[in-house]
């Protein structure tokens, strides 16, 4: 990774969060220590940050403090090949005339390009994903209501009495910070609150995740594995991961660059 992209990174992850650890910063960039280490100096020096021990925190943080997670910006064109073809296999999933939910995500994000082609009804709480749709596409658009975080480019609502709830969906389609035996993970309260009113309005909730969300864990649980119908990965997930969810009743869709499989119907025993 090229040095000023690695130096975008760093910069978009601090104004996140209060401090950054050299060992989030490594698991960013996948840079060695001693790289890491020489960036957070050079831009100590440029005042575009502030070196604390351990790691960095920005100069000018936000007023308020933002979602646990990492930023849109950052996480946009990670595994994006991977990305693009989870999107276009969730997009398979869809006809014409379908009410669907599409929580906002940079896999989710992915979405956009074939359902240009599409005409649905398309909830969502992505600024990214209403505005592409909306210049580019045929498709009926309904944008939630609440507080806007830039960082990750959502809307979300702690209400109760919000617009969510007089909008049905066939499909709910969403990514995770991670999926293992216990369920699907998010790393923030307020999301918990918002995605659990958006999955109980949705008939089908289709996750959406590449294979190294497999390993990912948070301490918090949207919903166990028994709420999700299918889950969209890489060809990276292991065939252990494959039977726990098909343990489950989850369906599992393997999206890559030659087609896609459904599991159930390739797996022996």
């Amino acid at each position: 990774m090229h040095e000023k992209e690695r130096h975008r990174i760093i910069l978009s992850a601090v104004q996140d969060r209060p401090v950054v650890t050299v060992a989030e910063m490594l698991e960013l960039t996948g840079a060695s220590e001693a790289t890491i280490r020489r960036d957070v100096a050079a831009l100590h020096l440029q005042k575009k940050l502030r070196r604390v021990r351990g790691g960095a925190e920005s100069i000018s943080p936000p007023q308020f403090s933002g979602l646990a997670g990492r930023p849109f910006s950052v996480n946009e064109t990670r595994a994006l090949s991977q990305k693009r073809a989870i999107a276009r296999e969730a997009v398979a999933l869809c006809q014409d005339g379908d009410s669907i939910i599409i929580n906002g995500g940079t896999t989710t994000f992915q979405m956009v390009h074939p359902l240009v082609n599409r005409r649905m009804q398309v909830f969502t709480n992505s600024f990214p994903i209403a505005e592409h749709l909306l210049k580019h596409s045929k498709n009926t658009v309904l944008l939630s209501g609440g507080v806007v975080y830039r960082e990750q480019n959502i809307v979300l609502s702690p209400f109760e009495n919000d617009v969510t709830r007089n909008f049905y969906a066939r499909r709910m389609f969403m990514g995770a910070q991670g999926l293992g035996p216990i369920g699907l993970m998010e790393a923030d309260p307020l999301l918990i609150q918002t995605e659990s009113k958006l999955i109980g309005q949705a008939d089908e909730l289709v996750v959406m995740v590449d294979s190294s969300k497999f390993e990912a864990r948070s301490s918090l649980v949207l919903c166990p594995l028994e709420r999700i119908t299918t889950v969209i990965t890489d060809e990276g997930v292991t065939d252990r991961t494959v039977r726990m969810l098909e343990s489950a009743g989850v369906t599992v869709v393997v999206a890559g660059e030659s087609g896609s499989r459904r599991q159930e119907e390739t797996s022996v025993g």
